[in-house]
């Protein structure tokens, strides 16, 4: 069977491996062609375990991504799936931050222009906030402190 770089063909998933999964593509005759698809070219997202995204015996769609020495054949599942089909990551909601993440405010009329969060009036604060505000300017000025210390050491060593 002559292999194409660039085409894709239907293979099998023979065996899988930590690093990646065997495909073996067959021919219209009794010709078979093995190649290796990468765990980098298995899908789109992050994979961790290959068997999560194939099992051995499954039908897929390769791409013909590299003819090496000793005809050695790379494949790519994720080069041969549509652009259509790519798994769009979720815009992240103010609902969906992290906890204790700023959430900065967008200027109506310029979208695009980051503004700080405002400052919440010391009425409306929590103790807890009071605190976690009282710790970071503890925290801030101790190390002005440490840093000033430590200019005038390294100017009196000269």
């Amino acid at each position: 069977m002559q292999v194409e770089n660039g085409k894709i063909y239907d293979g099998t998933v023979k065996s899988i491996t930590k690093y990646g999964a065997f495909v073996e593509i067959a021919d219209t005759g009794d010709q078979h062609v093995m190649g290796m698809v990468h765990i980098s070219e298995i899908s789109r997202s992050y994979v961790n375990e290959i068997r999560d995204f194939v099992t051995e015996g499954q039908s897929v769609k390769v791409k013909v991504i590299g003819i090496g020495e000793n005809e050695k054949i790379s494949f790519s599942i994720k080069q041969a799936e549509p652009e259509t089909s790519r798994p769009q990551r979720p815009a992240r909601s103010a609902q969906n931050q992290k906890p204790g993440a700023p959430r900065h405010e967008r200027h109506e009329s310029r979208p695009n222009v980051w503004e700080p969060k405002k400052k919440q009036p010391q009425s409306e604060m929590t103790f807890d906030d009071m605190l976690n505000k009282f710790k970071q300017n503890s925290e801030e000025r101790m190390c002005d402190i440490k840093r000033n210390t430590e200019r005038k050491n390294h100017s009196r060593r000269k």
